[in-house]
């Protein structure tokens, strides 16, 4: 009997718990729907704004990327060991600075060997090696001189032996050698005349070759073509360079070129002149420029066309950086707009709430341009519907009652002052 009695105790006790655990489970699933229920018919006050019809400036959002205005790389135009560079990476330059030197021992030489040879064909002409004259009479040169005074001998004793042979006091044979020392005479003088124009020609490339010598010198220092900075060192002192050879890398940072492109559909809205606001993704800070070139054509492979903008660089902006840009259109036709903050996206949706009934409805809209913390309403709501200008929580069916601190359905959108700021 007593073990009986002992079976039948235990169970008694496990039905008393698995009872008492059904009606804590069943009391804690009821306490937690009363609350759900509660946040969701909880009123809460909301401020409304009527969506207004308002002049929205139109504007183009595109990223692109900084590039120098001018980049340039310093060549040896001379071949020759470099003597010293005097630039290095980040060295800022100045247009015609020096920036290295090529060793100028033959080229300076190469001067003297002109110069003599200068000195040489200006004797050959009777000039003095220091003479700069330019403009030499053929006649008064002294080979000329002298071949024109054998042909006056010549032309005399030519008509003399004339003379003779007609009172035939001289045989033929004498005036016929009288004649042809006439034709050497007159050979002569052009013979002597072709001579000064070789020498001429000769005194002239040996102007040519001083000069070329001395231009050859003056490249064994290499200058700077722009102002600038450097953006590559290419060698080092005591390497020999042929010619042509890269010495330094060169970019002109201020300003700075914008390269965006600008898809087909759009590309015909922008002109040179307009202002370009440009934002880097690590700072905040707004710069300004405006459209400097425009590419003649599309690209035939995206549609596109490139447009380039000059940005005055205040010294923290560096090429290749990528940014995003805003160009301004100027005021577009009136829209239907909303404050930003009254818009709700979740999972791709965009949606506003408006009250009705004293419920919150949520009303799926579709949007254009942004611009002053405004929206574009394309469709969804109509114009002077009054919508949540902030719903955060806010949940479709809950009820809501309408503040009084400057809010009301008759409020409507003050558009801010122009402001041109990238969004």
């Amino acid at each position: 009997m007593s073990g009986a009695a002992g079976r039948r105790s235990g169970l008694l006790v496990c039905a008393l718990m698995l009872v008492g655990c059904g009606d804590a489970a069943a009391s804690g699933g009821k306490a937690e729907k009363p609350a759900a229920a509660a946040r969701a018919s909880a009123t809460k006050s909301v401020e409304l704004v009527k969506a207004s019809l308002v002049s929205m400036d139109e504007q183009i959002e595109i990223s692109g990327t900084l590039a120098a205005q001018d980049e340039v790389t310093v060549r040896s135009k001379v071949a020759g060991r470099l003597a010293s560079i005097d630039v290095d990476l980040g060295s800022v330059v100045r247009a015609g600075q020096p920036i290295a030197q090529i060793e100028p021992v033959d080229y300076r030489l190469r001067v003297d060997q002109s110069l003599a040879a200068l000195a040489q064909a200006k004797a050959l002409l009777g000039l003095s090696p220091d003479e700069e004259q330019t403009d030499v009479v053929v006649d008064d040169t002294t080979g000329v001189r002298q071949a024109r005074a054998t042909l006056e001998e010549a032309r005399s004793n030519f008509k003399r032996s004339q003379q003779l042979l007609d009172k035939k006091m001289i045989a033929q044979a004498d005036f016929d050698t009288a004649n042809a020392t006439l034709l050497r005479g007159e050979s002569e003088v052009q013979r002597a005349r072709e001579e000064v124009y070789n020498r001429l020609a000769l005194l002239k490339q040996r102007r040519a070759e001083l000069a070329l010598a001395r231009q050859q010198l003056a490249d064994t220092t290499l200058r700077s073509p722009l102002v600038g900075v450097v953006q590559a060192r290419s060698t080092t002192a005591g390497e020999f360079l042929a010619q042509g050879a890269a010495v330094a890398t060169i970019v002109s940072v201020d300003p700075l070129r914008l390269r965006v492109e600008i898809p087909e559909r759009e590309a015909s809205r922008v002109l040179v002149g307009q202002a370009v606001q440009v934002r880097l993704d690590e700072s905040d800070q707004v710069y300004t420029g405006k459209i400097a070139r425009l590419s003649p054509m599309l690209n035939r492979q995206n549609r596109t066309l490139v447009v380039e903008a000059e940005l005055p660089n205040p010294g923290s902006l560096r090429p290749g950086s990528f940014a995003r840009a805003v160009i301004a259109l100027g005021a577009g036709e009136p829209v239907i707009a909303v404050p930003s903050s009254a818009l709700v996206v979740f999972a791709g949706i965009e949606k506003v709430i408006v009250v009705e009934g004293g419920k919150a409805v949520e009303k799926r809209v579709e949007t254009g341009r942004r611009a002053h913390d405004l929206v574009e309403i394309t469709s969804g709501i109509e114009r002077d519907q009054a919508v949540v200008r902030e719903p955060g929580s806010l949940q479709q069916g809950q009820p809501v009652t309408i503040g009084h601190e400057g809010a009301s359905e008759n409020a409507a959108i003050k558009p801010r002052e122009h402001d041109t700021s990238v969004q």
